[in-house]
């Protein structure tokens, strides 16, 4: 199976990006799934139900968030009938899904799970905790021939225990949330493909995908500033593409993406 996985989308310039890429990867690539992390697409914070739409429209097949699911009240009505939408898992009575199974139309299954960390984030039950339970009862290799976990975290090692905690029972583990694409994707010893952060899809002449000036002044004069608000120029979108084996559910490569923008494109 071979799959996308898009990072962060930022803003108005990030969901242009991606809305265009999108099509085009997928022929490009032979893609089977696309994932797209849209939890700053809504003007760099949260995501709509309009937004969720112009992706599926384009071609994504689901989309992970992370701490700020809720930011736009409108998802709140929406997120439980969208099956195509995910929360993180973890999140202690949250309503929508943390995971969900997929089936393409040969008749592969992929299991995408979405889990937050917690160190520097918010309060969230045991993520290793939450995804062991999971995988318990969906095996990679069985039940589905791809699992996929975003875990949408801070620090980086807390993004690689969950890599090698995982390793060897999910097809992929990526990193969100820090908005910059890690240079340490690899395979890892149990055959699970795992990249820190997969980098955001936005303007990187900013800060994080944010204007630079007020976020700036928030760091040089520690007072309030204006709101932030998203960079708006041409956006790099980032990422990765991983190719699984369709026996056992582990990966056979994994290759960085990044295109546009201000980033060194791969190649």
């Amino acid at each position: 199976m071979r799959i996308l996985f898009l990072g962060d989308v930022v803003g108005r310039a990030g969901r242009d990006a991606v809305v265009a890429a999108v099509p085009v990867l997928r022929t490009q690539h032979s893609l089977d799934f696309i994932i797209v992390n849209g939890e700053n697409a809504a003007h760099g914070f949260g995501i709509s139900p309009e937004i969720c739409l112009q992706f599926y429209a384009a071609g994504v097949d689901c989309v992970t968030t992370g701490n700020h699911i809720w930011d736009q009240r409108a998802i709140i009505n929406h997120i439980g009938q969208d099956r195509q939408l995910l929360r993180p898992l973890n999140f202690p009575g949250a309503m929508g899904r943390g995971f969900e199974i997929y089936s393409l139309k040969d008749g592969r299954r992929i299991l995408v799970v979405n889990a937050m960390a917690r160190l520097f984030m918010e309060l969230t039950d045991n993520p290793f905790t939450a995804i062991d339970q999971l995988l318990i009862k969906n095996r990679l290799g069985s039940d589905v021939q791809a699992i996929v976990l975003d875990f949408h975290g801070e620090a980086t090692a807390e993004k690689m225990a969950m890599g090698h905690f995982c390793d060897g029972r999910v097809s992929l583990v990526v990193g969100t949330h820090t908005h910059i694409p890690t240079a340490d994707a690899q395979i890892l010893p149990g055959g699970t493909a795992y990249q820190t952060d997969a980098g955001m899809c936005g303007d990187y002449n900013s800060v994080i995908g944010m204007e630079k000036a007020p976020a700036i002044a928030r760091f040089v004069q520690r007072m309030p500033t204006d709101k932030l608000s998203p960079a708006s120029g041409e956006a790099s979108v980032c990422g990765l593409i991983v190719e699984t084996d369709d026996v056992t559910g582990l990966a056979k490569s994994i290759q960085p993406l990044r295109m546009g923008g201000q980033l060194q494109p791969t190649v």
